[in-house]
């Protein structure tokens, strides 16, 4: 397994697109809607954060790692939350465990069609939507409190229902760093870096700053936060994105 040093690309290739968070962790933001996939590896599997907008996102994020990690398996999936850019590219990773908030599989399995409706509406060809629409993998791990998943080697990763706020189903994931190497948060679309964060209908207004209370207590003042679009930030970041969303959501 490769292992990684400070933050950068990660080397030539299909690792020139992925950034270096930590070491084994690492993240790449998607072309269209900037949207983030992340990866943890240990000795045993790698762990990918999110997947993509579409099956094609899917196996480029796949066939990438696995160049990345010398051919190591992914093993389990965690989804943030349940928008089209963070989950149609779940189908690419067959007998996989995917986990998600307890309660977004569900969700999933019945709005299919307002999912294909939005991915359309936000600028996907109607049959590349149609496609990973039909071929969705719902999450069949829900997670209600926190899980610590074991990758091997040492390496563990905690998922925790951090939400509501974005969502009804926001989901965190927190990678230990170690005497060598900061924490590193996975926050979803909690956090957005490359403008406002986006607050739809399904969007939970007055819960979200709480959420991001919960975000900063999780990860502490020293970690690094990856939102789910956008550069890499730190606490102060995510506490003055907070502050504006309460100033925004107390106005309304």
């Amino acid at each position: 397994m490769e292992t990684h040093g400070n933050a950068g690309a990660v080397g030539g290739g299909a690792g020139a697109r992925w950034e270096r968070l930590a070491p084994g962790v690492v993240r790449r933001r998607l072309p269209g809607w900037d949207a983030t996939a992340g990866a943890v590896a240990g000795s045993d599997g790698v762990l990918v954060v999110d997947t993509g907008s579409s099956l094609h996102e899917g196996v480029e994020i796949r066939h990438e790692l696995q160049e990345i990690f010398g051919g190591l398996p992914v093993t389990h999936i965690a989804l943030t939350h349940p928008h089209f850019d963070h989950v149609l590219g779940t189908a690419a990773f067959s007998g996989v465990q995917v986990y998600a908030a307890v309660g977004a599989g569900e969700l999933l399995g019945r709005e299919r069609k307002e999912l294909r409706h939005d991915a359309v509406l936000h600028g996907m060809q109607p049959d590349l939507a149609a496609e990973a629409v039909e071929l969705l993998v719902l999450p069949g791990h829900g997670v209600s409190g926190q899980v610590a998943l074991d990758l091997g080697g040492g390496r563990r990763a905690l998922l925790v229902n951090i939400g509501p706020g974005h969502t009804a189903h926001d989901l965190a994931v927190l990678v230990p760093g170690g005497t060598d190497a900061p924490d590193v948060v996975f926050c979803g679309d909690l956090v957005e870096e490359s403008g406002e964060p986006q607050a739809g209908a399904d969007a939970l207004p007055h819960a979200w700053p709480a959420a991001l209370d919960r975000l900063l207590a999780l990860g502490g003042e020293d970690a690094v936060y990856v939102p789910g679009h956008g550069a890499v930030v730190d606490a102060g970041f995510v506490r003055r994105q907070r502050d504006e969303l309460r100033d925004r959501f107390s106005a309304a």
